[in-house]
């Protein structure tokens, strides 16, 4: 399993039209192969920041099965457009520690 984990920084005064807009692109990222979960918070000290987590079972799944598929297209329709500045997406992997 793999770990997305991204920055978003929205656009001021869209938070709420945003926050619309997730909940409808969600149901895209859920029905694509190899999706985990995701989940999407608020951050408390800056309006207009989020943290959005994709867990996924390869990095293939969403770098090549999503990016690539015209769902992405649909998912980048509705959220895109908040974004400034653009975020920058990040893969985990789980360390072993014992």
């Amino acid at each position: 399993m793999i770990l997305e984990a991204v920055m978003l920084q929205v656009k001021t005064g869209l938070e709420e039209n945003y926050e619309n807009a997730f909940r409808q692109a969600s149901k895209i990222i859920s029905s694509m192969p190899g999706y985990i979960t995701h989940e999407l918070q608020r951050c408390i000290e800056g309006k207009g920041n989020y943290l959005l987590l994709v867990s996924w079972e390869s990095l293939e799944d969403h770098v090549i099965g999503f990016r690539e598929s015209s769902e992405y297209q649909e998912w980048k329709k509705l959220l895109h457009p908040y974004y400034d500045p653009f975020p920058v997406v990040e893969h985990f992997e789980k360390v072993r520690i014992s």
